[in-house]
């Protein structure tokens, strides 16, 4: 929180404002945008589209910050009547130079005006680096993403005053990325991030049979592909002695290039009354299907964090997970670790972690009920320090 004293600290919001005006389900980089706007209720909302950055008043902000974090419906309308209010003024507003400009999502980054908008305001850009997957596995990515992250990356390490990298692995991969290019890497923070603060969630498991939980955008580097195959071979080899066979609940929308998911979901007579599509669930309903799961499955080729699988430790649910390297640091030994393509190993896990019987889903619990989830109060402890030693005065 921004206190009187402080530097004045601008947020980049053209993001969460985009969304939510095209009614899209807030992603994992929506939910962080959107904590930060909670922490720093006092900054000042900045909306950069078609070459020009906006700044929106102290009273607009507050405003505008309030339709987003409620995330309804009906503030839809509410939210355009207040752009338009807001960006219809003749003269743009300045922020004092030297202000702090917060750009946590990535938004803007690879347009050409958007550096030179930022140096022509004297401001002091902070941006977060989610992943360079874009670059590191293009093959996961939209055709044209890799240019397109590339410039992202180019405009942070230019004008960065200091970046936030979400985990070790991230850092690792952004410093690997400067030095290919002889280009120095701003100070920078490692700050995990925190799960959403999900609610207890419904006592009645809302399925009679076992279920496994993915939870995530279909996309080609979340694996559900491998995921599927590996359920119509469990469905083949299931024996009716050991109980109903398993279901696989998959919480999320369908992204892109998943031509083959769909037709492995909709036109496979052995899949298809096994599969739960839930495109659209709340943070209620995605506890109460976490919490009665036996486990949830997070096979992706590559992350540059993984916060369902926080999410799903801090409720004590066990987790199968790939076995890549942020997946290690975040949760340490507590999950069981799969390489994403073995599906064989995948096979296996989920035939054992099916049945009360599993000894290595017992043994995990126990585990899980150690794991020390990262928390945003240590998340912006360390944002703070880093304002304060970017400004010389106290923030939050």
């Amino acid at each position: 929180m921004q206190r009187e004293g402080s530097a004045e600290i601008a947020i980049d919001v053209t993001r969460l404002v985009v969304r939510a005006l095209r009614g899209r389900l807030p992603t994992g980089v929506d939910r962080v945008c959107l904590r930060y706007i909670r922490h720093f209720p006092d900054a000042r909302a900045v909306f950069y589209k078609w070459g020009i950055g906006r700044v929106v008043s102290r009273a607009g902000s507050r405003v505008l910050f309030g339709l987003l974090l409620a995330r309804l419906d009906h503030v839809v309308a509410r939210l355009s009547r207040c752009l338009v209010r807001e960006l219809a003024g003749r003269l743009p507003r300045r922020l004092q130079p030297g202000s702090l400009f917060l750009n946590v999502g990535h938004s803007g980054l690879e347009l050409p005006g958007y550096g030179n908008w930022l140096r022509s305001q004297g401001l002091k850009p902070i941006f977060m680096v989610h992943d360079l997957i874009p670059i590191t596995h293009p093959e996961y990515c939209r055709l044209g993403e890799y240019g397109r992250h590339g410039k992202r990356i180019t405009t942070m390490l230019k004008h960065g005053a200091a970046l936030i990298a979400n985990s070790n692995a991230t850092l690792a991969a952004l410093e690997s990325f400067a030095c290919t290019r002889g280009t120095p890497t701003p100070l920078s923070v490692v700050a995990p991030l925190a799960g959403a603060a999900l609610p207890t969630g419904a006592a009645q498991p809302p399925l009679d049979e076992p279920y496994f939980v993915m939870l995530g955008t279909i996309e080609p580097r979340k694996n559900h592909a491998l995921i599927l195959q590996v359920w119509r071979r469990l469905a083949e080899r299931w024996s009716s002695v050991r109980g109903p066979l398993p279901r696989l609940v998959i919480v999320g929308q369908r992204g892109w290039d998943v031509a083959h998911v769909e037709s492995l979901i909709e036109r496979n007579p052995v899949l298809r009354p096994l599969i739960i599509e839930i495109p659209d669930c709340d943070d209620a309903g995605m506890a109460t299907w976490l919490r009665h799961a036996r486990a949830l499955l997070f096979p992706s080729f590559t992350e540059g964090f993984g916060l369902p699988l926080v999410e799903a430790l801090a409720i004590g649910t066990p987790v199968i997970a790939s076995d890549i390297a942020v997946f290690r640091e975040i949760a340490g030994d507590v999950p069981l670790y799969v390489d994403p393509l073995d599906a064989l190993g995948w096979l296996e896990a989920v035939s054992d972690f099916a049945t009360d019987e599993s000894g290595r889903r017992a043994a995990q619990l126990v585990r899980a009920g150690e794991f020390s989830p990262p928390s945003w109060d240590q998340h912006f402890s360390k944002i703070d320090r880093l304002l304060e030693q970017l400004t010389g005065v106290t923030h939050g």
